[in-house]
């Protein structure tokens, strides 16, 4: 009697790609460049706020009217969060794993720290970790308003005021967007490498377009707080 053999389990794509080094270095690029979408679009938002409650409150209403009638109410919305949620988690999960697998592959430190590696790649660990905790309490902030104690639901313009009238929300604020510049102008160029748009014609363009993407969208998203700080949007 003839034994049955087990079918050749060939792993898929999708598991060849998370399993490899490069795999996991192509997800943390493409989904890093999805959220850095999001955040240009996100600031342009923003700084809607400084024409003042009724533009401000429309965009915030039209966010949660947008795709409709094909789309019901929200829905948009919560495609998009799902969306950024699968960035995030993955853009995490991958950076985690490539960290671990560095550390095994130099069990012993380098004995001379290398001179070449700037601020931004240092801290951009310890930037990840502040950027995650701040969307928590972004999203308790603003979304849920569960941490906003001057919050009125329905209207996101106040509620953006009276976040920004407590000196614990600038500070939170200012130091994670501060950490997101960093984030931004040395993950676009590894990005960049690692999509393999680097070479040496094109380097120094990006390098400029990523230093001018972390001032641009720091710059962008300080200017709320500092608006209501300054009595320019109250």
């Amino acid at each position: 009697m003839a034994l049955a053999t087990r079918p050749d389990r060939r792993p898929t794509v999708v598991r060849t790609v998370w399993d490899s080094t490069i795999g996991k270095k192509t997800i943390m690029a493409v989904s890093g460049l999805l959220m850095l979408t999001y955040l240009a679009v996100h600031m342009f938002g923003n700084l809607k706020i400084f024409f003042g409650p009724g533009t401000f409150n429309g965009y915030a209403h039209w966010l949660r009217t947008l795709g409709e009638p094909f789309l019901h109410y929200e829905w948009a919305l919560w495609i998009i969060r799902v969306g950024l949620v699968v960035c995030v988690v993955a853009h995490a999960v991958c950076a985690y794993q490539l960290s671990r697998l560095d550390r095994r592959a130099r069990p012993v430190g380098y004995v001379h720290r290398r001179p070449r590696a700037s601020y931004a790649t240092r801290t951009m660990r310890w930037g990840g970790v502040i950027l995650g905790l701040f969307i928590v309490w972004h999203l308790l902030d603003l979304t849920t308003l569960t941490v906003n104690r001057n919050a009125e639901p329905g209207h996101p313009y106040q509620n953006v005021v009276a976040t920004f009238h407590t000196w614990y929300g600038d500070v939170i604020y200012i130091v994670a967007m501060l950490a997101l510049g960093l984030h931004i102008r040395h993950g676009f160029w590894s990005a960049a490498q690692t999509l393999g748009a680097g070479s040496r014609t094109r380097d120094r363009v990006l390098k400029s377009t990523a230093n001018g993407l972390a001032l641009v969208l720091t710059a962008g998203f300080i200017a709320v707080p500092v608006g209501v700080m300054t009595g320019v949007v109250s």
